[in-house]
């Protein structure tokens, strides 16, 4: 009787596999146009991708690194509106890559390069808008985008946006000189606002956590100047 029942369980264990397998066999009969038909599609997408990578993307990487490069040169001599628009030797300046080869590391690059021109030349709202669109990789270029986007509002009077701004600028990384150098910005510019209480927070901070930093060596009189006024 046992035997009997474990018999009768294989075969339908069997029968049970037979229906999977037939049901496989029936679902891909059914759908192997749409099978087929999507590993076409990953085959030319896949392959569409190198071709991007390999035949426009690295073209187009190439050629906006040599028109950042021309640009980098009038940047540097302070030449800020040529960097912008002409830098020589029929090259893209900062704008043109922005705009020819949005995409590529060279294009977010000139839109710090195009922000901190704006900053130079006073138009601050172009200033902010540019570095907005730029992003950083690493805590180095982040504070000084929020640095100059801090600048930028307080060159506008905009005390508010720059208080904000300054204080990510200071909290990037942990770099002593930068993060001290806004902390110290951010403190004078509460004390600045009447804001004595933040003040104090802010120039604590540097006395606390970057003691030896250029900040640091004088920071004690801030500290007592805007105690005596809060």
């Amino acid at each position: 009787m046992a035997r009997r029942k474990k018999q009768q369980k294989a075969e339908e264990t069997l029968v049970d596999l037979v229906e999977v397998k037939g049901q496989a066999s029936d679902f891909f009969e059914t759908n192997q146009k749409n099978i087929l038909g999507g590993l076409a599609l990953l085959v030319i997408l896949v392959g569409g991708y190198i071709f991007y990578t390999q035949f426009v993307k690295a073209p187009k990487e190439k050629a906006a690194t040599e028109s950042l490069l021309q640009a980098q040169t009038q940047f540097e001599r302070d030449s800020f509106s040529l960097a912008l628009t002409n830098p020589g030797g029929g090259f893209d300046g900062f704008l043109d890559i922005i705009d020819n080869y949005s995409g590529t590391k060279a294009a977010n690059a000139a839109a710090y390069y195009a922000g901190i021109s704006y900053l130079h030349l006073g138009k601050y709202d172009a200033a902010i808008d540019y570095l907005n669109d730029f992003s950083p990789n690493g805590s180095i270029l982040a504070y000084t985008k929020y640095g100059a986007i801090g600048d930028a509002y307080a060159e506008k009077s905009d005390f508010g946006n720059a208080i904000s701004n300054y204080k990510k600028a200071a909290s990037a990384g942990s770099n002593e000189v930068l993060a001290s150098y806004y902390l110290k910005k951010l403190g004078l510019l509460y004390e600045k606002q009447g804001q004595f209480s933040e003040a104090k927070a802010a120039f604590m901070q540097i006395k606390d956590s970057y003691p030896t930093s250029q900040e640091g060596a004088d920071i004690d009189k801030y500290i007592s100047r805007v105690v005596a006024k809060g």
